[in-house]
């Protein structure tokens, strides 16, 4: 490796994870704004040109830390989804005329949105104090981004066609709802809203477990750290 790049390596690897942080968060901020206007994504230039140069960051950011990285394989191994999620599809789907159904042509759209909640939870990780909270953190940030972007999904393709979806609060409601498990009012009529239906829930009955987990383990290391009375 370059001595420089040993030298610096730590402040590399902020600086890269907070510009995944920064881009994430602008392609999120888009393509929300795009799904609360009713934009049709294909046909704006702006989000597809933002979106390509975002995933070619993402890819070059897994090389960057690839070519850093003392065990190259094992880095590959945990990161290889990372890569996965970088790609630009759409871009791709696009310029070879790759004609897919509605449905999965917006889920598509949702890829690079993955990758950059895996990098957010990965910086909300990076700041927290220790391993009990770094957990914690990065799961609650994939829950949260989950929930959101079913909510989008949800709001896009449920919208004018569920008479009882009347506006995005009410797609976010549903969300939060079918995540905990706890039973909506609003239910699912298109192929899309049952599939990320299906999603949440599965997501929910999985993730919550472990905040139970997490939040038992720091309470049994806090006792056992805090010093007996005599």
């Amino acid at each position: 490796m370059n001595p420089f790049i040993a030298r610096h390596s730590q402040r590399i690897y902020s600086v890269l994870n907070w510009l995944m942080l920064l881009l994430s968060a602008g392609l999120i901020t888009y393509l929300s704004v795009d799904a609360l206007r009713g934009v049709e994504f294909l046909t704006d230039s702006g989000y597809m040109h933002f979106q390509l140069l975002v995933c070619m960051v993402f890819i070059a950011d897994f090389f960057i830390e690839l070519y850093m990285s003392h065990r190259r394989w094992h880095y590959v191994g945990r990161r290889i989804a990372f890569l996965l999620l970088s790609i630009p599809y759409l871009n791709i789907l696009n310029y070879l005329g790759i004609t897919l159904s509605p449905d999965a042509l917006y889920f598509a759209r949702f890829l690079p949105l993955g990758r950059g909640a895996l990098a957010m939870a990965i910086v909300v990780g990076y700041i927290s104090k220790n391993r009990l909270t770094n957990i914690f953190a990065s799961y609650s940030v994939i829950l949260i981004a989950i929930v959101y972007f079913g909510s989008l999904i949800f709001y896009e393709r449920e919208m004018g066609v569920n008479p009882d979806l009347k506006n995005y609060m009410q797609a976010l409601w549903w969300a939060c709802s079918d995540a905990t498990t706890t039973g909506c009012t609003i239910f699912p009529v298109t192929p899309a809203g049952k599939i990320v239906s299906a999603v949440l829930a599965v997501m929910g009955m999985v993730m919550f477990p472990l905040f139970t987990v997490v939040i038992t383990s720091a309470v049994r290391q806090r006792i056992s750290s805090t010093p007996s009375q005599p």
